[in-house]
């Protein structure tokens, strides 16, 4: 299964998500993100320059930290409060040379497994917190 419409939308209409990937150590960590999805569902992130295949997202990658996690989320009011997010598990292919979403560079796609996503419609959180919709992607 695949992102739904709304899922797509959302995704193509926010500039940043916050990656989470592992070292070899198991020590997390997390850092924001440009990225990119595809029509096939996949997510892309990386940047220009041959530095980027240095950075700690990078190296984590190709230590063998496959899984990761993604999260793209924003906060619509706070009065009434509306929160919107989606977060994906997935796995992380080795950076690749493409032209992506900030240009010619070394990009790693990100095949989802697993994404919930809630309040994409935008609704006050009222009494209840947002009901969160669970998709298993065809990996």
């Amino acid at each position: 299964m695949a992102f739904s419409d709304v899922e797509m939308a959302y995704l193509r209409s926010q500039p940043i998500a916050r990656l989470a990937t592992v070292d070899g150590y198991g020590q997390p960590d997390v850092v924001p993100v440009s990225f990119e999805v595809d029509d096939d569902s996949n997510i892309w992130v990386g940047g220009v320059g041959a530095e980027v295949t240095r950075t700690r997202k990078f190296r984590n990658i190709g230590s063998g930290g496959a899984k990761v996690s993604l999260v793209v989320d924003d906060l619509v009011s706070m009065d009434p409060f509306v929160a919107r997010a989606l977060r994906v598990y997935g796995l992380a292919h080795p950076p690749v040379e493409r032209v992506g979403m900030v240009g010619p560079g070394v990009y790693s796609c990100i095949t989802p497994t697993v994404s919930w996503s809630w309040n994409l419609a935008g609704e006050p959180a009222g009494e209840q917190w947002y009901p969160a919709n669970r998709t298993v992607h065809n990996a």
